[in-house]
């Protein structure tokens, strides 16, 4: 089985409809894919309504978090999403992004960036408004020539002259939350260091005693080092390693499948995650 534990869709700051996300799954024969959207669920049912045959879908998500300063990001499957305080939770870390986009926007007017919330808004398609969607405004409007350029101290990099802090969740919050709702936690990226996303083994081991499930060491942005040591690691604190390409579309290059996870490494997290059901092709629309 070929499975990939982490993609994004325009729901967020993909570059694809979940429809197409699922469809680009299958043509790279992919058998499970989870779409791990920022802080929101919103295209859970467009892609599981679009699902090809031979492909289960992995409903899930991607939390902000913060610690000590620093962003970090949960993964999070097969979860109740209506439950009543991981859902409120959401509904604050969505409305907050839009507060906080629209503070950058302005940022970078000030610094003369042609940029408007309009061209922000229209970027972005679902609720989950982020960074990526400025930086791509900041390319339509000519201010920079790609978007990695974006994030830079000069602009929008964390710390950077137009960034805005946002409200972000613990990360053993988060953890409970998604527990109690049914599902289970994967660190994601935790050692990719040309993005900051560096958690040293403390962190780690913080985390698993707080009821994480997983590491997720296999990622196109990790070195080979790290990897092996994010492995050891999960072994030792008996936690699952997953691997999974992280893809957004267009701007990673289309990478669904480019890492991927162990068959008893996703067995072993949906059979410790009782708050949803993994989403199979609907055989009633063969009929139809």
């Amino acid at each position: 089985m070929r499975i990939d534990l982490h993609c994004h869709s325009d729901a967020s700051d993909g570059t694809r409809p979940p429809a197409e996300v699922v469809a680009r799954a299958r043509a790279r024969n992919l058998d499970v894919v989870a779409l791990t959207d920022h802080d929101t669920v919103a295209g859970w049912d467009e892609a599981a309504n679009a699902l090809p045959d031979g492909l289960t879908l992995v409903p899930g998500i991607e939390l902000s978090c913060m610690q000590d300063g620093l962003s970090m990001h949960m993964l999070g499957y097969l979860f109740d999403p209506e439950h009543p305080p991981l859902a409120a939770e959401l509904a604050r870390v969505c409305d907050d992004r839009v507060v906080r986009a629209q503070a950058m926007v302005e940022r970078l007017r000030a610094l003369g960036v042609e940029v408007t919330w309009g061209m922000v808004r229209a970027l972005a398609h679902g609720e989950a408004v982020g960074r990526p969607h400025i930086a791509r405004a900041m390319v339509e409007a000519g201010a920079v020539a790609t978007a990695d350029e974006a994030f830079t101290p000069r602009w929008i990099a964390q710390g950077g002259r137009a960034y805005v802090d946002r409200y972000a969740l613990d990360p053993e919050r988060a953890l409970r939350l998604v527990r109690a709702a049914g599902g289970v936690c994967v660190l994601a990226h935790p050692r990719a260091r040309r993005r900051g996303y560096v958690f040293d083994d403390e962190v780690i081991e913080r985390l698993a005693a707080a009821g994480l499930a997983g590491i997720e060491a296999d990622h196109p942005d990790h070195a080979p080092e790290d990897r092996a040591r994010l492995h050891d690691l999960a072994a030792a604190l008996g936690l699952a390693a997953t691997g999974s390409s992280d893809d957004h579309g267009a701007p990673t290059g289309d990478r669904l499948g480019a890492e991927t996870t162990a068959p008893e490494a996703f067995e072993r997290l949906a059979e410790a995650a009782s708050g949803g059901d993994l989403r199979v092709p609907d055989r009633s629309r063969e009929a139809r």
